[in-house]
């Protein structure tokens, strides 16, 4: 532990993202692979993680979250094998 009580050996935010998108994928393919439909997962996804984002920021503050995707769906933000030109 550092001065400030930090693990310097701790994975750091983007590795820590690299490692959550990896188990989060691996147990989708492990739930696909048992006959849950790619539509359930995700809903069952998203229902998760929000459930989870209002328990830690409160209601108002995820609304306004959720109110930005839209745009950043449009924008491609999502999508994992886009064609850039």
């Amino acid at each position: 532990m550092d001065d400030e009580g930090l693990d310097p050996s701790a994975p750091n935010e983007s590795e820590q993202r690299r490692m959550a998108l990896q188990n989060i994928l691996d147990a989708w393919d492990e739930a696909l692979a048992e006959g849950v439909s790619a539509d359930i997962l995700a809903t069952t996804a998203i229902f998760a993680a929000l459930s989870d984002m209002v328990e830690a920021y409160g209601e108002e503050a995820v609304a306004e979250m959720a109110a930005g995707l839209p745009d950043r769906v449009r924008q491609g933000e999502f999508t994992l094998n886009r064609v850039m030109n």
